[in-house]
């Protein structure tokens, strides 16, 4: 049975029928927003490259690859003005505003590689369109947007299946934050790897962690789980060692924003205190991620930067304080687990293990030689 997602996390809404020049002209973002989620199932029309930075900011789209492919798309909203009512802008001036329009997406957020590498991939495309048009680098860029948002589904896919590998028929498994349809095009990573075991036939349980402080496992994970039919189980953040020495858990799979050359992965907060008590209770513990997702410019986690938001998320949590008023608060998006914790990086080439610098080095030679 081939899965196909109740929703789209994001799409390009223009005419089918009409050429890239056209669709990127006449076309807007369309985005789920997720800080709605559950109670709400509503999207945002973005129409400015400044509704795309503030829904990527805000995490109504968020997801490292949904950010990369919302990114993409926020290049072609940037360049839309100057086709505006028959207006043809100079080809340097077409080339300016996309540079102008991705310096600007990519302040967004810091430590999501794929925001980064989308846009790296729209400025090399308008680049390379070497004596072309304004129109045709219009156009190419829609292609460009549109090939990353394609790409990604068909690399979850592989994703999935590659890890389905790792599972077994009756695992219990452990999830932290949301790495699913919702962060992607429309499959998953680390629930993609969930997806493809089911498709498989594999009967499987999964806990939740709610993941703190804005509950992404809580109210998008589970979410997508239930609706999807598998059997899932949220969880309060702190439960997740005690199942362990339970023996209720089987193995762990999460997401990844960034992972550096050597293999340690940066994640959600509270991925880190998920490996160690994995690691102390022998339960192996896996990444999913494509191959994107890897800053091999970076030797080590130490290097990736790390997003710091709003203490109002922690102090006054979905409108309500938990939290006195002056009180120091400190709010890291993410954190960083070492290789030496992670039993094996699932991409779309399959399964990294060990996870050393050595071998990631060679699967992205593998990567290299496909691209070319």
């Amino acid at each position: 049975m081939a899965y196909a997602a109740s929703f789209e996390t994001l799409r390009w809404d223009a005419p089918q029928a009409a050429g890239s020049f056209a669709r990127l002209r006449d076309g807007r973002l369309v985005l789920i927003d997720q800080t709605l989620l559950p109670g709400e199932l509503s999207h945002l029309v973005c129409t400015t490259p400044e509704e795309d930075w503030d829904a990527i900011k805000r995490l109504a789209v968020r997801g490292a690859p949904a950010i990369g492919i919302a990114a993409a798309y926020g290049v072609c909203l940037g360049i839309q003005p100057l086709f505006a009512e028959g207006k043809t802008p100079a080809r340097e001036e077409l080339l300016a505003k996309v540079g102008q329009t991705a310096a600007y997406l990519a302040t967004s957020r810091p430590t999501a590689v794929n925001l980064f590498w989308a846009l790296d991939r729209m400025k090399a495309r308008a680049a390379a369109e070497k004596n072309a048009s304004a129109a045709d680098i219009a156009a190419a860029l829609m292609e460009e947007a549109q090939r990353i948002h394609d790409e990604d589904r068909t690399l979850c896919r592989r994703i999935g299946r590659f890890g389905a590998e790792l599972i077994r028929d009756g695992d219990t498994l452990l999830t932290h934050c949301n790495a699913g349809a919702l962060a992607t095009a429309d499959y998953g990573t680390a629930l993609g790897v969930f997806y493809a075991a089911q498709e498989e036939g594999k009967k499987i349980r999964v806990y939740a962690d709610e993941t703190r402080p804005l509950l992404q496992g809580a109210r998008l994970t589970a979410w997508e789980l239930a609706a999807r039919g598998i059997d899932v189980t949220l969880i309060c953040d702190s439960m997740a060692a005690m199942l362990m020495r339970r023996k209720k858990i089987d193995a762990v799979f999460v997401g990844a924003d960034r992972i550096a050359a050597n293999g340690d992965v940066a994640n959600k907060i509270g991925t880190y205190s998920v490996a160690v008590s994995a690691r102390a209770h022998g339960i192996p513990f896996y990444v999913a991620a494509p191959f994107s997702t890897f800053d091999l410019t970076l030797s080590d986690g130490g290097q990736i930067p790390i997003e710091e938001r709003d203490p109002e998320e922690i102090r006054r949590g979905f409108g309500i304080q938990t939290a006195p008023d002056g009180v120091k608060i400190y709010n890291p998006a993410f954190d960083v687990t070492p290789a030496g914790l992670i039993s094996g990086i699932v991409t779309e080439k399959g399964v990294i293990t060990p996870v050393t610098a050595g071998r990631i080095a060679q699967f992205a030679q593998k990567e290299q030689g496909a691209a070319g």
